[in-house]
């Protein structure tokens, strides 16, 4: 329903951002990560969540795609709801979520208040199982294969926009040019991210 929010920071408040758009003020859930980018009386834009059941009907609203992708990926995990979405990427970005995802790091899940070991093994066990379906749309795409074959930091850099719900075209345009021999995992898709971002 809604795409984004563009307009001025109305007011902000523990993991709460209320964007003002013509005059209407929208009031969106966020993380942590999001507001510490946004000042109020200042312009800003979010990607946007609306969650819908029965008696429920919240807005949340993130700074970039990709911290947008890893909410919508988070809570289609069986028995992680949005607050606990919200309280994971609070706690971590989305590049460093997807690292914990492909590397099965518990440790960096379980920072996030609220979230246990029985749910965080269960994120990298589903998210794990949706990105080895992902990679296998690799192997088809022609033009991805020779930036998977390159070495391991480019499989796994691969693996871990796949987490965050680029397709493997995106993944394969991205990573070109990328020194993967002397960069660091992590720096290898923030670069890739910031490309996709542009």
């Amino acid at each position: 329903m809604f795409y984004y929010l563009n307009g001025i920071v109305a007011e902000t408040g523990a993991n709460l951002a209320v964007i003002d758009c013509g005059g209407v003020g929208y009031s969106c859930a966020t993380t942590n990560y999001t507001l510490a980018q946004l000042k109020k009386g200042e312009k800003a834009k979010l990607y946007t969540y609306l969650h819908v059941r029965e008696d429920i009907f919240e807005l949340y609203g993130f700074a970039s795609q990709s911290e947008l992708n890893s909410f919508k990926m988070l809570i289609g995990v069986s028995g992680v709801g949005p607050k606990a979405a919200l309280a994971v990427l609070s706690a971590t970005t989305p590049n460093q979520l997807a690292l914990s995802i492909v590397t099965g790091d518990e440790k960096a899940l379980t920072a996030a208040p609220g979230i246990g070991k029985k749910i965080a093994q269960r994120i990298i066990l589903e998210l794990k199982d949706k990105l080895a379906k992902e990679q296998s749309s690799f192997t088809a795409d022609s033009g991805a294969v020779p930036v998977m074959v390159q070495s391991d930091k480019s499989t796994e850099a691969a693996a871990a926009l796949a987490v965050l719900g680029y397709t493997s075209q995106d993944i394969a345009v991205a990573l070109k040019g990328i020194d993967m021999a002397s960069l660091p995992l992590e720096e290898i898709i923030r670069q890739a991210l910031k490309k996709m971002v542009r």
